[in-house]
């Protein structure tokens, strides 16, 4: 069975558990014939307007369920404001996926949104197994009939499902996936649970090139064409018969992993790299958001002040200052118009060299600086491409990635990336990559799965010039040591290094936090979304990844 298939909802047992809602078997009853389906009276009823009321939010959602319960997808489909999608999906249910005896127990409704519990049994070729979960729907109001209807989304069905899903049980179409790290070390979504969309995306891209056989399973198929976000892969709900799993190993450690998951715990919307800048394997990924989005590897935001590593390597390699030439930060700097500020509190210092504006991340000095000779609209663009191989649309890491984007930009916006605002996309796997090719000097595209096991290419760049990377190097150090970040960095041992960044997004209040730092041969870059300046949320993140991995 491919993906896309048209399926459905078997018909089992209705038998509504409707204590936990108060709901009496009058009202179930009355839903039936009163919330459409062949009811007969809304002809003579006024058409409502307004939010559904508590009456109209039970009738509506027992009639939903007692249809569903019984296997009748169009009658279910039919108490819903978008018939037409609903029932392949309610169809599906019992017919694709084969799951009978459906027992729905619907909560306490909070206003128009009802909180259920689906049991069920999901059976294949004599084999059985138990099938238990939580979800959630909303009443509204229909627009052209004022009748109270279930708002339609596919997650009413099960949460994990998106447009286009459907369910269906059957032979996997992939063997079962022991994915292990580099030391061996088994890696379950239930021990590091933001693993868990790209385990099952290691699965069905190599599941066939790593041994075993598949086994019977109860899917959710992802809708045709679906290759990005946290659904891309086929997810297993229900395992009926046991397949073979082969082994796919990674460049993953577990203790780094770990360490990682850990980390962004502490703080929402976040996410973590790790890489080994001398190789480019993957050390650890980890995400902590409520949509279950890979940011880590697929987010496109501006990275704030972290992008001074690469402006820093293009005023070194096209010889408009050094290290220790000038780079004087004045309390504002203006570019065609838009006037450039620094962080509140800090003291100009007209006679700054880069690597005092640097450890600082004074903004007006990178902006002063972005328009001297030879530098053009298209120079940072350059130095991100050729140089640190981003932006080029070309990573093969395994997995789906985004490589970052450096737009050549004119105007205000000129200004605005060279301080990683304006155009520029980046996310913690491209800014782990940016810090290995900073302090090396090479561009090693990072991976988590190696090119030998499928013969991917890995891209490739020119790197830096050996002084250009000893200079940025040095920088990180003093930035870690005696900038912005060493705050987040004190305790760590090793040689060290690291860069803050805060960017900020139109509509929010507060900035985006983002680091990035070294410690010996590991890098590692985070983000907090509206987690403020970037040793405030970031930083510790990097920091705790670090010093797992040193």
């Amino acid at each position: 069975m491919g993906k896309g298939v048209k399926a459905a909802v078997v018909g089992g047992v209705f038998a509504v558990m409707v204590g936990g809602a108060g709901y009496g078997v009058y009202t179930i009853v009355s839903a039936v014939n009163d919330v459409g389906g062949g009811g007969g009276t809304d002809a003579a009823v006024t058409k409502k307007s307004g939010p559904p009321d508590e009456e109209e939010v039970g009738k509506a959602s027992g009639a939903f369920f007692a249809a569903w319960e019984k296997g009748k997808a169009a009658r279910a489909a039919s108490y819903t404001n978008n018939a037409e999608a609903a029932a392949p999906l309610l169809a599906a249910y019992g017919e694709e996926a084969r799951i009978a005896d459906v027992e729905i127990t619907p909560g306490a409704p909070a206003g128009t949104t009802v909180p259920f519990r689906v049991k069920a049994v999901v059976s294949y070729d004599g084999k059985s197994e138990a099938l238990a979960y939580k979800s959630e729907l909303t009443v509204v109001r229909g627009q052209t009939t004022g009748r109270a209807l279930v708002d339609w989304e596919p997650s009413v069905v099960h949460p994990e499902l998106e447009d286009g899903d459907t369910l269906v049980t059957g032979k996997a179409p992939q063997p079962p996936v022991k994915t292990v790290g580099r030391d061996g070390t088994v890696l379950t979504k239930e021990e590091y649970p933001s693993l868990g969309p790209i385990l099952d995306t290691l699965r069905e891209k190599y599941g066939d090139k790593a041994g075993g056989t598949p086994g019977v399973e109860l899917t959710i198929r992802r809708a045709e064409g679906a290759s990005e976000g946290a659904g891309a892969a086929d997810s297993t709900l229900v395992t009926l018969v046991k397949g073979r799993p082969g082994t796919l190993r990674t460049t993953l450690s577990a203790g780094v992993q770990a360490a990682a998951e850990k980390a962004v715990k502490r703080f929402p919307e976040s996410s973590v790299v790790a890489v080994r800048p001398s190789t480019g394997e993957v050390l650890a990924v980890a995400n902590h958001r409520r949509d279950g989005f890979d940011a880590a590897f697929q987010g496109r935001v501006a990275p704030g002040s972290t992008m001074k590593i690469i402006t820093a390597a293009m005023l070194i390699d096209n010889g408009v200052t050094s290290m220790n030439g000038p780079a004087p930060c004045p309390a504002t700097a203006t570019w065609q118009s838009q006037t450039f500020e620094n962080l509140t509190g800090m003291v100009p210092n007209e006679g700054a060299t880069l690597a005092d504006s640097f450890l600082r991340s004074c903004n007006t000095a990178f902006i002063k600086l972005v328009d001297e000779e030879p530098l053009t609209d298209a120079s940072l663009t350059r130095e991100a491409q050729e140089r640190f191989g981003l932006g080029r649309d070309d990573w093969a890491t395994g997995v789906v990635s985004f490589d970052g984007s450096v737009p050549a930009a004119g105007g205000p916006d000129r200004a605005a990336n060279a301080i990683g605002q304006g155009q520029v996309q980046m996310n913690p796997l491209n800014m782990a990559s940016v810090t290995a090719t900073a302090i090396t000097g090479t561009f090693r595209q990072p991976y988590l799965v190696s090119p030998e096991l499928d013969g991917r290419r890995l891209a490739r760049a020119e790197g830096l010039p050996a002084g250009t990377a000893s200079q940025l190097k040095q920088m990180m150090r003093l930035t870690a040591t005696q900038g912005t970040a060493a705050s987040a960095m004190s305790g760590l041992g090793g040689d060290i290094g690291a860069k803050t960044g805060s960017a900020e997004v139109d509509g929010n209040a507060t900035s985006d936090s983002w680091f990035t730092g070294f410690r010996d041969d590991v890098a590692a870059a985070a983000m907090a979304q509206q987690g403020g300046h970037g040793g405030d949320a970031a930083g510790p993140i990097v920091a705790a990844v670090l010093r797992a991995g040193g």
